[in-house]
């Protein structure tokens, strides 16, 4: 965008939008990952995904046109992430939460360092509009991928755990603790004891 003399304030103001997308969609598509299969909707998320990269690419570029198309943008991308994450959770005993998520987070973290090599190789052949076809075409191969598992595999059965809201207490008193393990309770520093006071 510097390259086509577009001023830093705009740069701004077009990540600000596409960083508030990704805010406000976290809480809606958490809600609709928690009650369908994740699959189909991380599926659903690619599409919208790829479809807002190309739009950026054939929309005019003017700010009431390009700044929704961002948000949009933002809002899919900022989520693909949460579902990937959510959906091997559901499968998985909870005694590997942590080596699967640390894999999960390597492979986010490779992802980071290979896409933009690719991305810079692109965008020298292609300009930005390389890059945009790129994350759509990425997008779409990992659409094809979790909408095709989801036909050949059975979704994770979702179970409702208990909740409840505990009362806070207090930790167990000294006395207590005596009391329990049969010892004799300390000497009262006041002289009462409990049959005379």
């Amino acid at each position: 965008m510097q390259d086509k003399g577009i001023a830093r304030a705009m740069i701004a103001l077009f990540m600000l939008v596409a960083v508030l997308g990704g805010l406000a969609f976290q809480v809606p598509i958490g809600r609709l990952s928690d009650r369908f299969d994740r699959r189909i909707v991380l599926a659903a998320l690619c599409v919208g995904f790829a479809g807002a990269a190309i739009a950026l690419v054939l929309l005019p570029r003017s700010l009431p046109m390009v700044l929704p198309a961002a948000a949009v943008l933002g809002g899919f991308m900022s989520t693909l992430y949460p579902v990937c994450v959510a959906h091997p959770h559901d499968r998985m005993p909870a005694d590997w939460v942590v080596p699967v998520s640390g894999r999960l987070i390597l492979l986010s973290g490779l992802g980071s360092v290979v896409g933009p090599l690719i991305g810079t190789s692109l965008m020298a052949r292609f300009n930005i509009d390389g890059l945009f076809y790129f994350m759509a075409a990425a997008a779409l191969l990992l659409a094809f991928l979790a909408a095709s598992r989801s036909l050949t595999t059975a979704p994770p059965e979702h179970r409702e755990r208990p909740f409840e809201i505990l009362a806070p207490q207090a930790a167990p008193l000294a006395h207590d603790q005596h009391i329990a393990s049969n010892e004799p309770p300390l000497p009262d520093p006041v002289g009462f004891t409990s049959e005379e006071g």
